[in-house]
């Protein structure tokens, strides 16, 4: 029998506990009430999370990006069971800010060096044109690779298929995938390229 949580003060009551309210929307048994449960969670950890944002994100406009992207993760991990101690909420809110956080920052980073490497010259240059004996030498050194790396590589770059279908067909994990086509793509470069190696 599913356990009812029998609050003994208003949700909107600033000194609820964040454990109780976690739980209060963990339960999920009276829609309305989580409903006011969660409306309580954002409104009290909001602040804290633009707060950071605008300390670790530089500006107002990331910040409340921040909050929504936070406050979403956080509430769909109370609801999926995935908080494990309601008495961590804040750690795990905080926790979530970092993490968010950064992969906001690495992507910004990552935006960056592209626009850099697309506004050279050199990114704006025709592709090397190949030789038949070019194409003669890839497709032999292809015929030397072990069948499961040489159906990777011909899956990734003549079938154009994304990582995690070859791994569906070939009944292999994505990060399988990802060390098999590596290492096959070493084996190329060594063959293309002996004297570099």
């Amino acid at each position: 029998m599913a356990q009812v949580l029998v609050l003994p003060v208003r949700l909107m009551d600033p000194e609820l506990p964040d454990a109780e309210l976690a739980r209060y929307i963990a339960l999920g048994t009276e829609p309305a009430r989580a409903a006011e449960a969660e409306a309580a969670l954002c409104r009290r950890f909001a602040p804290r999370i633009e707060l950071y944002g605008l300390r670790h994100l530089g500006n107002r406009a990331a910040a409340q990006d921040l909050v929504q992207e936070v406050l979403l993760r956080t509430l769909q991990a109370i609801r999926d069971g995935r908080l494990e101690n309601p008495e961590l909420l804040a750690s795990f809110v905080l926790g979530t800010c970092r993490n968010v956080s950064w992969d906001r920052r690495r992507g910004a980073q990552r935006d960056r060096k592209l626009s850099g490497v697309a506004s050279e010259p050199e990114a704006m240059t025709e592709p090397p044109a190949l030789t038949e004996s070019d194409v003669m030498r890839l497709y032999t050194c292809l015929g030397r690779l072990p069948e499961r790396e040489a159906r990777v590589i011909r899956m990734t770059f003549l079938e154009d298929r994304e990582p995690e279908e070859i791994g569906t067909r070939l009944g292999l994990s994505l990060g399988n995938v990802r060390v098999i086509r590596h290492r096959a793509l070493g084996k190329l470069s060594i063959c293309l390229n002996p004297e570099g190696a």
